[in-house]
């Protein structure tokens, strides 16, 4: 049976998705981390936990992200952020600069393939690098 929560993808498994579906992977990685690490600062009420989950998974915080983590990371995972950052996407949400969703992509491409590959402990680093004041 996979083990969907530890996922241990060989290089060439992981070359064979699409950038956009290492990118709708990396999203969801990200976006439970960021709702763990609000959890974890204590009781809030939901309408509050949503409204902060919103703030930093939204295209312009993830591109402050992955400005904050590019000098910390490794030349493959900075070529995977390229193979997200350059994916041909159909459409920009209207709240968000081509420039900040290419650069969330890249973000969420880089999470998407480091979970891929069973590099949690590194999904961390690069998060606590991200959520330092």
């Amino acid at each position: 049976m996979e083990n969907y929560f530890q996922m241990n993808l060989t290089a060439a498994e992981i070359n064979a998705f699409s950038n956009l579906s290492l990118a709708h992977i990396g999203d969801g990685v990200f976006e439970l981390m960021c709702r763990s690490h609000l959890c974890s600062k204590g009781a809030q009420n939901v309408g509050n936990l949503h409204r902060d989950t919103v703030k930093l998974v939204k295209a312009s915080a993830q591109a402050a992200f992955s400005d904050k983590i590019k000098p910390h990371l490794t030349e493959t995972e900075l070529s995977y952020f390229r193979r997200g950052k350059n994916a041909h996407v159909h459409a920009v949400p209207k709240g968000a600069s081509p420039m900040d969703y290419a650069k969330a992509t890249g973000l969420e491409a880089l999470f998407g393939y480091l979970y891929l590959s069973g590099q949690t402990d590194r999904i961390n680093q690069l998060f606590h690098i991200m959520m330092e004041e």
